[in-house]
């Protein structure tokens, strides 16, 4: 048996009064965290989370749960826990991802569910989350020419194309941090998202939450790196979040003017960070699964160049130069 294996099989035992499971797989995801299915005899289940705390901190995650579930949010409940260690027993959400779920037929019931749950999420406590600021934002789409451009697809950029990169940059972290700051998930797509029968969605992996812009977690989850819906549709969501945002406070009138404008803009600069990431995952964490996902996270950005100026130089540069050399390589 495993050496960490045998630490969780101690824990269970010891902490938590588990002697009698079953224990297996129950998903992974991109960081080192791996999350395991127990089985008990009477047929309930929970979640076993492995932090190695060499490699993770299990922290964050506890302290963001602790405010979501104040808020209202239907995150895994903690029912014991060893820092040290970085074990934790969380209640089980079940196997179903909103990825899977969604169709013609389910979205609009799926992603209302979705978007009451994002309105809870972004009232919560976010008092000393660390803040979505201009050095966060850069450094996040910088990803993008270091890890996909260079590494990756091993382009070398003129001095114009480094400028226009720049001057995008730019407009991209003004955009972002002219918009009203709130509580955000920062991965609330539907890998994330789990369908439940009761005070659906679960909601997990948001123990990077920060203090940021109103429209992160909307474009997160409406244009999703995962599965794409056609625009007319997206923007239809985007119109009943802002109703029901301006309702609870969280953007002001003038504010729903600009938000279709902010939502557009936030996704690209967060389609050039997920960009560079799945190259990242890919070469620095031999995960090449992502790579798969590019070619539409990047299709995005050029979508929205077509009727945004703001970002038109880069819709015609990732058009031109980097989708084809994604497809060459």
């Amino acid at each position: 048996m495993p050496r960490r294996e045998a630490q969780l099989r101690k824990w269970l035992a010891e902490s938590c009064g588990l002697t009698e499971y079953q224990l297996a797989p129950a998903s992974g995801d991109a960081s080192f965290r791996r999350y395991f299915r127990l089985v008990l005899p009477g047929g309930g289940t929970r979640i076993v989370m492995d932090a190695p705390p060499d490699r993770e901190d299990c922290r964050p995650f506890v302290a963001v749960t602790a405010r979501l579930e104040a808020a209202g949010v239907h995150v895994p409940h903690i029912h014991a826990r060893d820092m040290e260690q970085g074990f934790l027993l969380l209640e089980d959400l079940g196997g179903q991802l909103y990825l899977g779920a969604l169709d013609e037929t389910s979205a609009g019931r799926l992603y209302g569910d979705a978007l009451q749950a994002l309105l809870r999420i972004q009232q919560a406590d976010a008092a000393g989350l660390p803040l979505y600021d201009r050095a966060l934002l850069q450094r996040e789409m910088a990803l993008f020419p270091d890890w996909l451009l260079g590494v990756h697809l091993a382009l070398e950029l003129g001095p114009a194309e480094r400028r226009m990169l720049d001057d995008t940059f730019e407009r991209l972290i003004g955009n972002a941090l002219e918009q009203p700051r709130v509580f955000v998930h920062r991965d609330y797509h539907s890998r994330n998202l789990l369908v439940c029968a009761q005070r659906n969605p679960g909601v997990i992996d948001y123990q990077d939450a920060v203090l940021g812009p109103v429209s992160y977690d909307l474009v997160s989850l409406l244009r999703d790196c995962y599965i794409e819906w056609p625009r007319g549709e997206v923007e239809a969501w985007v119109e009943d979040y802002g109703r029901q945002a301006l309702e609870r406070g969280l953007i002001g009138a003038r504010d729903a003017d600009r938000l279709l404008l902010w939502f557009d803009l936030m996704g690209v600069q967060r389609h050039l960070k997920a960009a560079g990431i799945f190259a990242r995952l890919c070469h620095r964490d031999a995960k090449p699964g992502y790579l798969a996902d590019i070619p539409r996270t990047l299709g995005y950005i050029v979508s929205v160049a077509r009727y945004r100026g703001e970002v038109a130089d880069l819709g015609a540069f990732i058009a031109e130069r980097v989708l084809p050399a994604l497809e060459a390589a």
